[in-house]
């Protein structure tokens, strides 16, 4: 079963409490949770925060990133290696350089736009997972370009043998289709308001619907129809 990261902040308090034992993503964007979600949570993704950055124009000051993961980063619990939406591979690679943490409890992204001998050597790199992230033109989590791209990558990924740890960002709504072994959104906190008035509800519901054992995708025609034998109309 593909593992569940539920974004944050989450609120009112109240609701978050209720959460006790699941995992939770906490983005140091928006670390209001952060507490509260390390007491009670089954483990945190700690995420770096540049996905908020980027699409607000703005920089992470790694600095005080790595001060802040300093005293939150242990077993169970994961940190989102630094990385640079937009920037080309030797940038990435320069920013998992200077990552200061221990790599069983890291986890790199690895861009959807980037070539796939970069992922071959995230994957080859002693690290505890790789995410997977959506950018260039693959931004769209779900279209039709980004499904290629998806099929490409684990058919990449499977003709090297075993799968490694794969946590889809963004990708929780997606989880049914891939093999991930996890995946975040913040699905339960912008929507459990609107959809059961009960986090909580929301998280168990998110679980029962996107249980993470991949589906047949659909395909336009019924296949054996097609294959049958025809029979004599004459």
């Amino acid at each position: 079963m593909t593992i569940a990261y539920h974004g944050t902040p989450i609120t009112p308090a109240a609701q978050l409490a209720r959460m006790q034992g699941e995992h939770f993503c906490v983005s140091f964007w928006r670390p209001d949770n952060a507490d509260v979600c390390e007491a009670i949570g089954a483990s945190v993704m700690w995420d770096n925060g540049a996905f908020s950055a980027y699409t607000k124009g703005a920089k992470i000051d790694e600095g005080a990133l790595y001060d802040w993961l300093e005293p939150r980063l242990y077993h169970p619990h994961r940190a989102v290696v630094c990385d640079v939406i937009g920037g080309d591979v030797d940038v990435q690679r320069e920013a998992v350089r200077r990552w200061p943490f221990p790599r069983d409890l890291s986890w790199p992204v690895w861009h959807l736009d980037k070539p796939l001998d970069y992922l071959t050597e995230l994957c080859d790199g002693g690290w505890a997972g790789v995410c997977l992230g959506s950018a260039g033109e693959f931004w769209d989590v779900g279209g039709t370009t980004w499904e290629r791209r998806m099929s490409q990558v684990f058919d990449h990924l499977a003709r090297r043998g075993r799968l490694p740890w794969l946590h889809g960002l963004r990708m929780l709504g997606q989880v049914s289709g891939w093999p991930l072994a996890s995946a975040d959104s913040t699905n339960c906190a912008q929507n459990y308001g609107r959809d059961t008035g009960c986090a909580y509800c929301k998280a168990k519901l998110i679980k029962r619907n996107q249980h993470g054992r991949p589906q047949p995708k659909s395909v336009p025609v019924d296949l054996f129809a097609e294959l049958a034998p025809k029979s004599d109309q004459s």
